[in-house]
């Protein structure tokens, strides 16, 4: 009886240890959900690359910048933004929901230091990926996407669960993956953002969020 309360108070030490030093309130439904954003902006991102009255309309100069959002790549970035706050706004909402009935707070000092960890690559990816646009150079802009966002995942995983690092990893490998096979972008972005999110997301909600 003894050696069995030694063991519940130290996985309960254990606990209140991953309690402090990790963000442990990330929502698997919300991975599975913005799975699901990625492939639904791809089938539309699909759609509009195979209709012949918006090919014309594919190429935007650096002198043309003002009539980006009115051409077929100005439609296909306001996709990609749609879906990212999309996935932001849902996992925020699940999150918050999560901490709150784990009773950690949302805002402190681990998630602070998460959420810089994760927005460094990514800003810097997205300033990148505007010049990218901007010259023309589309074919690198979805595996850039897929590198740099799993770069920001491998450097949240530090703070939450370690699964996050590998997803991260993942995404890397299939970014560069794309970047060898032009022409496979979208392909590859479905797979990155959508498919792997739905299995990240189910593992992590039936090991954690059950």
């Amino acid at each position: 009886m003894e050696e069995k309360e030694i063991k519940d108070e130290l996985a309960s030490i254990r606990s209140l240890m991953e309690r402090s030093s990790k963000f442990i309130s990330l929502s698997g439904l919300s991975g599975i959900l913005a799975g699901i954003y990625a492939l639904v902006g791809a089938a539309a991102a699909y759609y509009l690359l195979n209709n012949d009255d918006q090919r014309e309309h594919l190429y935007v100069t650096y002198y043309s910048l003002d009539h980006l959002f009115n051409s077929l790549v100005g439609r296909l970035l306001i996709i990609a933004v749609l879906v990212f706050v999309a996935s932001v706004a849902t996992g925020i909402i699940l999150t918050n929901r999560k901490a709150k009935l784990k009773g950690q707070a949302i805002w402190g000092s681990t998630s602070k230091a998460l959420l810089f960890n994760m927005a460094t690559p990514l800003a810097a990816g997205g300033l990148l990926m505007f010049v990218f646009i901007v010259h023309g150079y589309y074919g690198i802009v979805g595996p850039s996407s897929l590198v740099f966002y799993g770069l920001a995942l491998v450097a949240a995983g530090n703070f939450t669960f370690t699964m996050v690092k590998y997803l991260g990893l993942c995404e890397i490998a299939i970014g560069l993956i794309a970047a060898c096979l032009p022409g496979y972008g979208l392909l590859f972005w479905a797979i990155g953002f959508g498919l792997l999110h739905i299995i990240y997301g189910s593992m992590m909600y039936f090991k954690y969020d059950r």
